[in-house]
């Protein structure tokens, strides 16, 4: 089994990963999103660094991808990976354009077709001003300048790719605007119920058809 679970910077990904694996005795996939040296530069002159950028994460996501979900094919474990190969074409569409965009769809789809989708998505979204917060308490050094526009485009994309996901890909939203799962145990048994639902997997609690 593979969960991927996706969103916007700063909504929660890497935490909600990280207190789900031993439930699931999963493996655990994590972005190393650190080993980019473009990222700093990138944030204060995003349009001259975007392409190197994307490139160097595509690359990367790309090789990390398929060594986690071949090893889960072979020995058959679970896996809860904090992002999902198709983020980094939503991430492009945001900062590239024309030419360069151009190029990095056809490396993209070259390489998406080696990587295995997740047997769930789950999507966790929060308002704009919901993430600034979060992403400013986490206080990354190279977060500090990073504009509530670039957030605001990024919210629209996510929301847009998950209105409308890819053909046969099983997706849960969870709306993480009220939730804290670190400090709310109930909130974290809520998300891994809603997660369970969605897989069919034990035990859940179906729901009841309305009259």
């Amino acid at each position: 089994m593979y969960i991927a679970i996706e969103g916007v910077i700063g909504v929660g990904k890497t935490t909600l990963a990280r207190l789900l694996q031993p439930h699931y005795k999963a493996e655990l996939l994590l972005e190393v999103f650190e080993e980019n040296p473009f990222l700093s530069d990138f944030y204060n002159d995003r349009k001259r660094y975007a392409f190197q950028t994307q490139i160097f994460f595509l690359l990367s996501r790309y090789h990390q991808q398929r060594r986690a979900t071949t090893a889960v094919q072979e020995h058959k474990c679970n896996l809860i990976s904090d992002y999902t190969f198709d983020k980094d074409a939503l991430f492009a569409r945001v900062n590239l354009m024309g030419d360069e965009l151009e190029m990095y769809n056809r490396v993209h789809q070259a390489l998406a077709e080696k990587i295995s989708s997740p047997d769930l998505m789950v999507y966790l979204k929060a308002d704009t001003e919901v993430l600034m917060q979060r992403i400013a308490s986490r206080d990354r050094s190279y977060e500090r300048t990073m504009e509530r526009e670039y957030i605001c485009q990024l919210n629209q994309a996510y929301d847009s790719f998950f209105t409308s996901p890819p053909e046969n890909a099983r997706t849960l939203v969870i709306d993480t605007n009220d939730l804290n799962i670190i400090s709310r145990l109930e909130d974290l048994i809520s998300i891994d119920q809603r997660i369970k639902q969605a897989l069919h997997l034990p035990p859940y609690q179906t729901e009841l058809p309305l009259k």
